[in-house]
């Protein structure tokens, strides 16, 4: 779990990201970066609609991208936007860490 200070909750910090971040995308998730020091460490947020599936498939895929994130809180960014797309409901949970890691690289923030 995600403690409060780097919960992404407020719409127009979703909007903010999508508008001006740097966005990278592959066939399980749509990264938006949005650069800068952060001072207590990026705020995440998650977005998956009801294109991934039902209730429980949505809150599968949430719960497992908050969970590589939570891993992966050490980026150089100060707003970061997982966007889920459908496929990520079949996708495994390395398939998914995989597409996050790779998409965060290549928005421009690297671990550490």
């Amino acid at each position: 779990m995600l403690s409060a200070a780097n919960r992404l909750r407020r719409p127009e910090d979703f909007q903010f990201a999508f508008r001006s971040g740097l966005r990278s995308a592959n066939r399980y998730v749509v990264v938006h970066v949005v650069k800068g020091e952060p001072q207590a460490g990026p705020r995440v947020g998650f977005t998956v609609s009801k294109k991934v599936g039902n209730a429980v498939v949505r809150n599968k895929v949430r719960r497992r991208l908050r969970h590589i994130m939570r891993d992966h809180l050490d980026v150089g960014a100060e707003l970061v936007v997982v966007r889920a797309l459908p496929a990520a409901a079949e996708a495994s949970y390395e398939e998914l860490t995989r597409a996050v890691v790779v998409q965060l690289e290549r928005a421009g923030v690297t671990r550490g």
